[in-house]
């Protein structure tokens, strides 16, 4: 690929010179201003993230050839522990990561500058402008990249943060928080910015139940503290070794996974001593709120990770429950085992606590029985509880035995009986994840408790509802997320925006104690694009972006003269930066990963209604899907797939390019494929081999009626790549592009065109939708022709007329032939001759008048068979054209205006004879044309009375 490298880089270089890849204000032109989510600073990129970046690239480009004045800035994300797990995995020699590191072009001599994790910053930095998105051909303005940890941005976050102060969305709180316990508090969600492993958990609330045995507590987490009236039993797991600890004034047994989360969640939690899991089996302890004797069993299912590591049974409406007691009673070898006596487990029985239509006495039997599951460990029973708890809890009601709560729905009875409990400390709330999480430093993610946590107040009513309305005039793709947006705004709640630890980040401005979290330091970031090249230059530094400069410059609040008195920002400047932001903003197009669907672009919604006026909101957002490895997603942090520049040099940039644009629409998931790659470079090959020869064919000046054909099928291209970029449907315009005008310009070149303008426009045209998707290989070609300038600051040729009857005329020499292959393909001959019979012409009457009339508003069989009885020539055809037309009528009934009135348009006899020789070239055999009028045509099998307007009859002989 050496000869693509170098084609890549001389016109990037042109691009450059010619000042592409700088965007100023434009008064003359729309503007169009567009950009990628910026990525997360946590390693190599890897292919995957070429897909939508380049489908960002793509739109700009189309986008400047239609007339806009495109910005497309860049930026990196580099907020979080993403740097700092990195520069400490040099620190340590960790063999494997600088292997990695080495691998993909970083040199030894920088690995010790690699410690430092703002050196990692600036490194990555490096990389992914100039090996990556410069590599691709990107048409990005330079001069504006910013990075979450530049001074100038951070004043930028904080006067962010103090304009929603104003609104008054922050609100400080108590908070259970997902923590790290070097880096602390992590925000766990899809995004997985600050995490390497669990982005779909959740903190989950428990209920911690204290079952008395003398002076200490057995301590059960539940999420179903309405079923205590069913408890029955305590499960332990024989195999565990739990621990007591010292909590307050009282000694509880717990597993020292729960012991560990216990501590930071509460004050004075003390390690006491070890309990052997097998050693508590068989100990009676009494059950909160009903105040019962129950044994604690034996369950292997009860996990130390998870809530205490202990649980209390209830069997009626627990699958896991039911099925483990039952099979404890039935082994009695098992229950001597661990001393258990059959008198015991006899006593051990299931109670009916709740009544849910549809189900007997004990709902757990009857889907256990449903489901046909017969021992414990099946993983069915995960389904088994969910059905049994979601019944419950929405059509469920409590039984009589259940005291004061009988009568109770079940989702009232579950707050009230926590609560009782809690108020008589039988019982205390507990907070835990409800799956694995792994900082990316690599350490177990926690719930902690934090006193004094800081949120942005998402569910703002006020702020929702104006939110919600304004993306009802947006352009929101795919229609999923569309349809969704208003849902996920509604489901938002307060988001934890700071956090304390060893976070590389931004001061949170009303108490620098706290560092803003990597989500709500990319909400407002966009508007920022049109401030950084003025910080990049030197006009302006960090010390003098003062509130009131923000204000100025963002919202057009205070005086030049008096802001640039007290920044010392000339006035003029102020105007200019001022004058940008309101040429460019607001942003029209944010495209990102459908894992921002649910986090970051919401977030960047709330923050734009909140802080900036109606006419800078956002225009619109496209989510792209994956790239993925063998069943999953690609991560670049974990090792990632095949790297972007050995991509690159292997295929081609836009070869690659143009995989992206059309392997899929860019709403579903791709599976990396090299093979499917290999396929798009053939493609690519081919298309420029097709322009190669059209630009080298023998011309001349005359025309012919192929050369309308042409002129035709350019324009309806043109029309349809418009149509398609409408809605930034760039997988249709690639076929368009790469497919069909390929396929356009070979017929044209079988069928014998050859005029000189009209090769030309053709290739004018067909480079010039080249330019988006492929835009080195559309600069080569755009050379090669002679045309002036670079095509990627042309615009794209205006649509002019088409005419579906030269289309249609092509359309049906393309399904003459067609239908012979097929003939010949079933019969499995090789025919010296071929006979095709046009239709007689009665059918052809009989059409044009069936046209006429549809055209004229009054089509119908009666009507149409009369005036064909009354034609004389009709007439004498008697029941046969009765028939034909009920078969016209339907078929004009079923169809556009136009395709019927070609047919009915054409003169098929003079096409076919025009077109005899070039049927015979391409056939191998010689191409007879006859009329079905013609009662004395050569007709040995009687073919041409299936001859129809349209679908001439064959013979081969």
């Amino acid at each position: 690929m050496s000869d693509y490298i170098e084609m890549e880089r001389k016109w990037q270089r042109a691009w450059s010179e010619n000042g592409l890849d700088r965007s100023e204000r434009d008064a003359g032109r729309p503007k169009f201003m567009i950009i990628f989510a910026y990525p997360g600073v946590t390693g190599f990129l890897h292919v995957g993230h070429l897909r939508g970046y380049t489908y960002a690239d793509a739109i700009g480009r189309y986008k400047r050839m239609t007339g806009y004045n495109v910005l497309f800035p860049v930026g990196t994300h580099a907020t979080g522990n993403g740097a700092i797990t990195l520069a400490s995995k040099v620190a340590n020699g960790d063999p494997d990561f600088i292997d990695y590191l080495i691998r993909n072009g970083c040199p030894e001599e920088m690995l010790e500058d690699m410690k430092d994790p703002f050196k990692v910053v600036d490194y990555f930095n490096g990389v992914y402008v100039d090996d990556y998105w410069r590599r691709f051909g990107f048409l990005a303005d330079w001069r504006r990249f910013t990075c979450t940890l530049y001074p100038d941005y951070s004043k930028f976050m904080q006067w962010q943060f103090r304009k929603l102060d104003e609104c008054g969305l922050l609100v400080q709180k108590p908070y259970y928080s997902p923590s790290c316990p070097v880096h602390g508090p992590v925000a766990v969600d899809a995004s997985e910015t600050d995490i390497s492993k669990g982005g779909d958990a959740e903190v989950q609330e428990y209920t911690l139940l204290k079952f008395k045995r003398g002076d200490e507590y057995l301590v059960a987490a539940t999420l179903r503290p309405e079923t205590v009236y069913g408890q029955v039993c305590f499960w332990a797991n024989p195999e565990v070794e739990y621990t007591r600890i010292k909590k307050g004034e009282e000694t509880w047994i717990v597993s020292k996974e729960a012991a560990e989360k216990l501590s930071l969640q509460a004050d004075g939690v003390t390690i006491l001593s070890p309990v052997a899991g097998r050693d508590m089996i068989g100990w009676m302890c009494e059950a909160p709120m009903i105040h019962r004797e129950v044994p604690v069993l034996p369950a292997s299912f009860s996990d130390p990770n998870v809530g205490s590591g202990l649980v209390t049974s209830v069997p009626s409406d627990a699958p896991d429950d039911w099925i483990s007691l039952e099979a404890l009673k039935g082994d009695p070898a098992l229950a001597e085992g661990y001393g258990l006596s059959s008198a015991l487990l006899d006593s051990v029985r299931p109670i009916s606590i709740i009544s849910i239509d549809g189900y007997g006495d004990f709902p757990a039997q009857d889907v256990i029985r449903e489901m046909g599951i017969t021992q414990p460990g099946d993983p069915r029973l995960d389904e088994a509880k969910k059905q049994v708890y979601k019944d419950g809890y929405h059509k469920g009601r409590m039984k009589d035995i259940c005291g004061p709560f009988a009568g109770m729905r079940v989702d009232e009875a579950k707050e009230k009986m926590k609560q009782a409990m809690i108020d008589s400390g039988e019982a205390e709330v507990f907070h835990d994840l409800t799956e694995e999480v792994v900082c990316r430093c690599g350490l177990p993610v926690r719930v902690k408790r934090v006193d004094d946590q800081w949120f942005i107040d998402y569910g703002n009513e006020e702020l929702t509802e104006r939110t919600s309305e304004h993306c009802r005039r947006m352009e929101l793709y795919p229609q999923e997320f569309n349809e969704n947006v208003h849902a996920t705004l509604r489901w938002f709640r307060e988001r934890a925006c700071v956090r304390q630890g060893n976070w590389l980040g931004t001061r949170f401005p009303l108490d620098e104690k706290w560092v803003i979290e990597a989500i709500s330091d990319s909400t407002l970031y966009p508007l920022y694009y049109l401030i950084s090249m003025y910080a990049n230059d030197g006009r302006i530094s960090p010390d003098s972006m003062t509130e009131e400069f923000f204000d100025y410059v963002a919202l057009g609040k205070g005086d030049a003269g008096a802001v640039s008195e007290r920044t010392g920002i000339g006035a003029g400047l102020l105007d200019e930066i001022r004058a940008d932001i309101e040429y460019w903003y607001p942003l029209d197009i944010n495209l990102g990963g459908k894992e921002h669907m649910t986090v970051h672009f919401p977030a960047y919604l709330f923050n734009h209604r909140a802080i900036l006026p109606d006419d800078m909101q956002p225009g619109g957002i496209i989510v792209n899907w994956y790239i993925t490895g063998k069943k999953s997603k690609i991560s670049k942090s974990k090792g990632g797939a095949q790297p972007i520049s050995g991509a690159a040099d292997q295929f081609g940039v836009d070869a690659l390019r143009l995989y992206y644009a059309h392997v899929a629409s860019m709403f579903v998931d791709v599976e990396w494929s090299e093979d499917t790659v290999v396929t798009y470079c053939q493609r690519l090959e081919r298309v420029m081999g097709a322009v190669e020869e059209l630009l080298s064919s023998d011309c001349s000046d005359e025309k012919g009626e192929i050369d309308e054909w042409l002129a035709s099928r350019l324009n309806r291209h043109l029309q349809s790549v418009r149509d398609a970029m409408e809605r930034y449907d760039l997988r249709q315009m690639a076929t368009a592009v790469y497919f069909e005008m390929l396929n356009d310009v070979r017929w044209y070149g079988r069928r014998g065109g050859r005029n000189r303008a009209a090769l030309a426009e053709a290739a004018r045209v067909w480079i010039s939708l080249m330019a988006p998707i492929t835009p080195h290989v559309a600069e080569e070609l755009w050379e090669r022709a002679g045309f002036g300038g670079l095509v990627s600051s042309s615009q794209l040729p205006e649509t002019g007329g088409t005419s579906s009857l030269a289309e249609y005329r092509e359309e049906f020499v393309r399904g003459v032939m067609s239908d012979i292959l097929q003939i010949k393909k079933v019969t499995e001959t090789e025919p010296e001759r071929i006979f095709l019979y046009t239709t007689p012409s009665w059918k052809a009457d009989v059409l044009r008048m069936g046209v006429e009339m549809r055209d004229n508003g009054g089509l119908d069989i009666p009507t149409l068979t009369k005036r064909c009885m009354a034609d004389e020539g009709l007439r004498k055809n008697g029941k046969a054209v009765s028939e034909y037309v009920k078969k016209v009528v339907t078929d004009l009934s079923r169809s556009s205006s136009g395709s019927i009135g070609d047919i009915a348009a054409t003169d098929e006899h003079a096409l076919l004879l025009s077109a005899a020789d070039f049927l015979k070239s391409e056939l191998g055999a010689e191409v007879v044309v006859l009329s079905s009028d013609d009662a004395g045509a050569y007709d040995p099998k009687g073919k041409s009375k299936a001859a129809v307007p349209g679908r001439p009859a064959i013979y081969l002989e």
